[in-house]
């Protein structure tokens, strides 16, 4: 085994257990807080502290790697995903839950731009969207593990599911720590310190209205997309099909699949034979479809259906503007410029579940209905911005102003 097969083999295993943490809750928590007395509005805002707590320091980890490597700051983050499960597990009132969601919030999300930056620094710019796609599959295989462990061990306690990601994180942090090696040479690390100042807003304009603008768009609106439709699906399945956590956390298993599959299968080879660019059209397409059709199911089969296929156009997003932000960026910014993309993930995370929440109270079919027009708004978006950025363009210049 070669010691790039081996070190993209421990960040998939990496990547597994953090989102197992984050696929286990998806099925339990519309329960868990029930059990608590709380509302719908208060799940949307539970799921929404995580990815606020995201946004808010996902740019300091991505620029944090620049200066003093990949592997310390993604230990950083195991170590938070371990102690965020256990404080989650061991919570017995609504603002514990709350607690337990910012922690992880803030240490975890160390995980994901950092391991999308070692792919950038170990792979060439061909194979860079097929080296993301793994870790988008590591991501889909998370969320097939997840949903499904954690519906079968609620059954016997709700606790349980949070217990054991916290186990599983303390042995990937034994592998990392031994194993994986640092990416990133001193002699190509950046020299600029960095101040903590939250949300680095102006850098998120500044990307948003830089050569990178429309992908960092594109990241929030894939982002958006998924929490707006998994942030409600456990209570959209409870009102309409009169489904539990079992049930929903089948679904999910099976469409995480779906998704694993898609990303670790088809990215490559369909950037490789169609262009990155043709890729996030066609997936904006199938992913508004999706969003309709999911309106239109009757049956556990036909709800399954349509799920899947509005998470295989999600699935190939995701990987893809990843790819194409770091195709797009230089070796000293990449960190920087996948953390930002990361913050625009994370305001998707913040809107996605809260607009879910809200409008799900209204009506029951709005949040799905919104999210077809928002992607077809961003299938829209993307013919104009393909036209003024041609693929030589770099957004460095605009990150590091």
């Amino acid at each position: 085994m070669t010691s790039n097969r081996r070190n993209l083999i421990i960040l998939f295993l990496t990547m597994v257990v953090i989102m197992l943490g984050f696929g286990i809750i998806i099925p339990i928590l519309p329960f868990y807080v029930e059990a608590m007395g709380a509302s719908g509005r208060d799940l949307g805002l539970l799921m929404a502290i995580f990815a606020l707590m995201q946004l808010i320091f996902a740019p300091m980890w991505g620029g944090l790697s620049d200066r003093i490597g990949r592997k310390p700051v993604l230990l950083i983050g195991i170590v938070g995903n371990a102690l965020s499960q256990l404080l989650m597990g061991l919570a017995t009132q609504l603002w514990m839950l709350f607690a337990a969601r910012a922690l992880a919030g803030i240490l975890s999300s160390a995980t994901l731009p950092t391991a999308m930056a070692y792919i950038g620094d170990s792979t060439s710019a061909e194979r860079r969207s097929g080296g993301m796609g793994v870790i988008g599959a590591a991501m889909g295989v998370g969320m097939v593990l997840g949903p499904g462990l954690g519906g079968w061990l609620a059954a016997e306690n709700l606790s349980w599911p949070f217990f054991l990601a916290a186990a599983l994180s303390v042995v990937v942090l034994v592998f990392v720590h031994l194993i994986l090696p640092e990416s990133l040479p001193p002699e190509r690390r950046t020299t600029r310190r960095q101040t903590f100042n939250g949300p680095d807003l102006g850098g998120m304009w500044r990307a948003l209205t830089g050569p990178l603008g429309y992908l960092m768009f594109l990241s929030f609106l894939l982002s958006f997309g998924l929490t707006n439709f998994e942030g409600i699906f456990g209570l959209y399945a409870l009102e309409r099909f009169g489904y539990g956590p079992q049930q929903v956390g089948s679904i999910l298993t099976i469409i995480g699949l779906t998704s694993a599959v898609t990303q670790a299968a088809l990215t490559g080879p369909l950037s490789r034979r169609w262009g990155e660019s043709r890729v996030i059209q066609g997936a904006l397409l199938v992913s508004a479809v999706g969003f309709v059709l999911m309106l239109s199911a009757n049956s556990f089969a036909t709800l399954l259906l349509t799920t899947s296929f509005f998470i295989i156009g999600n699935a190939l997003l995701r990987p893809v503007a990843a790819a194409l932000i770091s195709r797009r960026s230089s070796e000293q910014e990449q960190g920087m410029a996948l953390g930002m993309h990361n913050s625009f993930m994370s305001l998707g995370r913040i809107v996605g579940p809260v607009w879910a929440g809200f409008a799900f109270d209204y009506w029951l079919s709005l949040p799905y209905l919104s999210g077809a027009l928002i992607m077809t708004i961003g299938l829209l978006t993307t013919f104009v911005w393909l036209t003024h950025h041609p693929p030589a363009e770099t957004a460095v210049a605009a990150l590091s102003e």
